[in-house]
């Protein structure tokens, strides 16, 4: 059923869950008669965006990033607050549908009436995140969800695609799981504002220590992201609720810190550029793909990178220069 764009609005406006999913829906369609619909809508509820703390949750598969989520989002709730929570799943490669149904790991938070979760299937995107996360979000901060928590697969290059739309970046770590070295990866570790090292229990609640030991001094040597701030090293255990109070706690000291310095802002605006390239690259690619004269121009070239008869970037310079060429 095609809804008008002031159904979309009044949903969103309303807190309409399925209006809200139909809206979501519309901004990720590919068709030009959406994608122009879809333009319209992000138009209107550009004055309501914004005004909510946007959360970046990675860790590698089994450190348990589902029941953090969860956990955090009831406490959220509790707050007082929101919640919207955006799942990037896998995607089949095949026929680019979602392996993974986030509403069935986190049950409960699921049928919470202030909480909205998506689950959004990467279709094959690098990095394993959905390319319109971003303007997922928008819709959710219209409909007045104060607190948007986006979870990656924890793959490649999805931590820093995921840190580019986000305020806070959490990175979720387990003693034990041969991921030892993965936790001190220069990458990562650049890009955090806060660690938690999850299904921490007596039994391995030494190891634990031990690992939150090495992982500050790897920070140390590191310049900090934030002036002022020192990444916390949190120990607790989301299945039992264990230090996700001083993880909130935590988190909203350092938005209190980016705001009064006036990093807040800055970092959005940069966020915000970061998203038009992306778009005039998709767009432009696009328009290749619509012009056949352009189009035979690109494929031609890229076969000959492909074939490694002449370096690829070189290829790509000789198509940019013809397509531009007066």
């Amino acid at each position: 059923m095609e809804f008008k764009l002031e159904q979309y609005l009044d949903g969103i406006y309303r807190g309409d869950k399925r209006m809200i999913g139909k809206a979501i829906t519309l901004v990720e369609s590919k068709k030009p008669a959406h994608r122009e619909l879809a333009d319209e809508l992000l138009r209107n509820i550009m004055p309501r965006t914004g005004k909510s703390v946007r959360i970046g949750i990675t860790g590698i598969p089994g450190a348990g990033k589902s029941t953090f989520m969860e956990s955090y989002g009831k406490i959220l709730v509790q707050k007082g607050h929101r919640v919207a929570v955006l799942a990037i799943d896998p995607s089949s490669s095949l026929n680019k549908g979602s392996i993974l149904g986030d509403k069935t790991r986190m049950e409960e938070l699921a049928k919470m009436d202030k909480v909205f979760i998506r689950p959004s299937p990467t279709s094959g995107f690098l990095g394993g995140v959905a390319n319109a996360t971003f303007e997922t979000m928008l819709i959710c901060e219209a409909a007045g969800y104060d607190y948007i928590l986006i979870e990656t697969v924890g793959v490649g290059q999805s931590e820093v695609l995921v840190a580019d739309i986000t305020d806070a970046f959490v990175f979720l770590k387990i003693t034990g799981g041969g991921d030892e070295l993965q936790g001190i990866k220069r990458g990562i570790m650049e890009m955090v504002d806060l660690i938690f090292i999850n299904k921490v229990d007596e039994q391995n609640r030494t190891l634990a220590k031990n690992t939150k030991i090495e992982l500050i001094r790897a920070l140390h040597f590191l310049s900090p992201k934030e002036a002022g701030w020192k990444v916390p090293v949190l120990l607790g255990s989301a299945l039992q609720n264990e230090g996700l109070v001083e993880v909130y706690e935590k988190l909203s000291e350092f938005m209190e810190l980016k705001k009064s310095s006036g990093r807040f802002d800055s970092v959005r605006k940069e966020q915000a550029q970061k998203r038009f390239e992306y778009w005039v690259h998709a767009f432009i690619l696009q328009q290749i793909s619509e012009n056949n004269q352009a189009e035979a121009l690109y494929n031609l070239h890229k076969k000959n990178a492909s074939e490694l008869t002449s370096n690829p970037s070189t290829e790509a310079q000789l198509f940019v220069s013809k397509l531009f060429k007066k």
